[in-house]
């Protein structure tokens, strides 16, 4: 998949893993791309679990796998090793579906993992600490950073109100609107012509 990568994609997307393992994927897709005369980007996928404190985000974490019986991970893991899949095999090797250390990495959770095929990671902390984690992986060379969480409505407001305002992110400036107002998208469709339609 490296080389593919290095010969004809913009941009490559990794899963949450350590660091340390992800600075090392960077480097030698850098190294392949390069060979090509090429560039490549990075991103990345995480879950993200943020609350107003480290220990509230940690007690999240549990909660979110406090129901699963042993009995249920090893059907999930066993599932998910039929898989060839070499990004899902690394994500399972992170837990080795087992709940013991399940923080891989400072502030990394492989908890999702257990039972969740593909990303399988979340940063867990308030949101100083994941945004220092997310500091972190954009300093090895990730600029694109894809964040979900569960349930997905809920975490998506934490993560903006708890997460974002830690970070240094470009904030692209809005384009102003025409002053039309309207709750319905088909009357604005059906009322205002493009400029094209209503030259002919």
């Amino acid at each position: 998949a490296q080389d593919l990568a290095a010969e004809q994609v913009e941009m490559v997307l990794t899963w949450g893993e350590p660091p340390a393992a992800v600075a090392e994927k960077i480097a030698q897709v850098r190294a392949k791309a390069a060979k090509h005369g090429r560039t490549v980007r990075f991103g990345i996928r995480l879950h993200v679990i943020v609350r107003e404190t480290n220990d509230e985000a940690w007690k999240a974490a549990d909660k979110l796998i406090s129901h699963l019986d042993d009995d249920t991970i090893a059907r999930a893991q066993a599932s998910l090793a039929r898989f060839d899949s070499v990004g899902q095999q690394r994500m399972a090797a992170l837990h080795g579906g087992s709940r013991d250390n399940l923080e891989v990495s400072p502030n990394l959770w492989a908890g999702v993992g257990l039972v969740r095929g593909g990303a399988g990671t979340a940063l867990v902390g308030d949101g100083p600490t994941v945004a220092a984690r997310v500091k972190e992986y954009a300093d090895l060379g990730i600029d694109t950073f894809i964040f979900s969480g569960y349930p997905h409505l809920e975490e998506s407001y934490r993560v903006a109100e708890l997460l974002f305002p830690h970070l240094d992110i470009e904030r692209p400036e809005l384009p102003k609107s025409s002053g039309y107002v309207s709750p319905f998208g088909e009357m604005v469709a059906n009322d205002i012509l493009p400029k094209a339609a209503a030259q002919s």
